[in-house]
């Protein structure tokens, strides 16, 4: 369904950052270069290595038109290029001189913002290069941004994790703790969760950090009530902190990489695992989708780039599947919701389920955060031969929560022993 086409190995030091545009992928680096790509035949451009910064480059991303490129770096400027012929359009210094570690134009390409090491955020004019608005963050570097789909709100995230939503004025609007040790990075999703009434944006955004995690958001905003932002979900599937995260063009898929070495693909719609890529031998630091093709970047502390290729057809095959599998699931009794918690090996939690009610349609919307809070399964995995120590000693709390365990039943996590198999299976040959 997906196969590596392309790998490029150009930089000369850790890939930072990779972007498209409708026809071009740039790329930077700790090297202090941004190179570009032709999509039609990856050949690198004539011009290319782009070469003003004095010290890493660490983001770059094109305007929606793909005319204009920006590139920030420590040596505390963002650079705009030219993407025709290379030449350097505009230097725009942070006021705060701080390293500028990220940097993204808004949706109608009118402003473009840089979050620094020190917590400040700058808007800049894109036409006229001068400083529009700036701001500042309670704690910690600024590391991520993102712009709605409407341009009306834009989201930054730091070191700190918090999530702090600001509007096209530089109001803060809200502010949060969204990962326990620090944001890495932060998409939103280009298309809309729902149509919604005239005048109301609701989109999903997603979030990861040093924590292990990604989640989910539910971001919604009229001009009459204001901002809302809801808590939504937790993907699982890396086991080191993720770096990187971003929506596939149409919102079906999320990728993330991670220190794990690996890079995921989710459906997400179902919050599924469709793929898990395991071709980089180093951190996996960025990862990006083409805007109108099927085409996945990643980049790694390896010094490499990785292009890769979805089938269409197996992919809408696998939806469909997974659809109707969906569909039949739904379906369920609390009967036979059971009766498959039996042939997985889990009978000693059929009474929490019946007590709970849970069928098909509650089987479905179960996620790890409702197994801990509302049928009080602690969530969480364990070596077996610890647990036993633990409860050995009398202890009845979670290791982790430091909860009261309702039960000491201990039930085998099959996922991961068979995500541990696959890894064995790749790395054992």
């Amino acid at each position: 369904m997906v196969k590596l086409i392309h790998t490029f190995a150009d930089h000369g030091d850790d890939v930072n950052c990779c972007a498209f545009s409708s026809s071009l992928l740039a790329t930077c680096s700790l090297d202090k270069t941004v190179r570009l790509y032709s999509l039609s035949d990856f050949m690198e451009l004539p011009y290319s290595p782009l070469k003003f910064h004095t010290y890493a480059v660490h983001c770059c991303c094109f305007s929606p038109s793909g005319h204009i490129l920006a590139s920030c770096s420590t040596d505390g400027t963002t650079v705009l290029w030219d993407t025709h012929n290379g030449q350097t359009l505009a230097v725009m210094e942070q006021p705060s001189g701080s390293p500028v570690r990220v940097c993204r134009f808004s949706p109608d390409s009118t402003c473009l913002a840089s979050g620094a090491a020190d917590g400040t955020v700058v808007l800049w004019n894109a036409q006229s290069y001068k400083l529009y608005r700036c701001g500042r963050v309670k704690d910690g570097s600024l590391v991520a941004c993102a712009f709605s789909p409407g341009g009306n709100l834009f989201v930054t995230g730091s070191s700190c994790g918090d999530l702090t939503v600001w509007d096209d004025k530089m109001r803060c609007l809200h502010s949060e703790k969204a990962h326990d040790l620090g944001i890495t990075c932060c998409d939103f999703s280009s298309q809309p969760v729902s149509d919604g009434e005239p005048g109301l944006e609701v989109f999903r955004l997603a979030s990861c950090g040093q924590d292990c995690h990604i989640k989910f958001w539910i971001v919604s905003f009229t001009h009459i009530l204001g901002l809302g932002i809801k808590y939504k979900s937790t993907l699982s599937g890396h086991c080191a902190p993720v770096l990187a995260c971003a929506f596939s063009h149409d919102g079906k898929m999320l990728v993330s990489g991670s220190v794990d070495k690996s890079v995921i693909v989710y459906d997400t719609n179902t919050e599924n695992i469709l793929h898990t890529l395991a071709q980089h031998t180093r951190y996996v630091t960025t990862c990006a989708f083409a805007p109108n093709i099927l085409l996945l970047a990643t980049g790694s502390m390896d010094k490499t780039v990785n292009i890769w290729q979805f089938d269409p057809e197996a992919l809408c095959q696998a939806r469909s599947t997974e659809d109707h599998l969906r569909q039949f699931t739904e379906d369920w009794s609390e009967e036979d919701v059971s009766m498959w918690l039996c042939e997985q090996g889990l009978k000693d939690l059929v009474s929490i389920f019946k007590m709970n009610n849970i069928d098909g349609k509650e089987l479905l919307n179960l996620t790890k955060e409702s197994l801990a809070d509302d049928l009080k399964i602690d969530g969480y995995s364990y070596e077996k031969e610890a647990m036993e120590n633990w409860i050995g000693k009398k202890k009845r709390t979670s290791p982790m929560t430091n909860l009261t365990l309702p039960s000491l039943v201990l039930t085998p996590n099959r996922t991961l022993k068979m995500a541990i198999n696959r890894w064995l299976e790749t790395h054992q040959k």
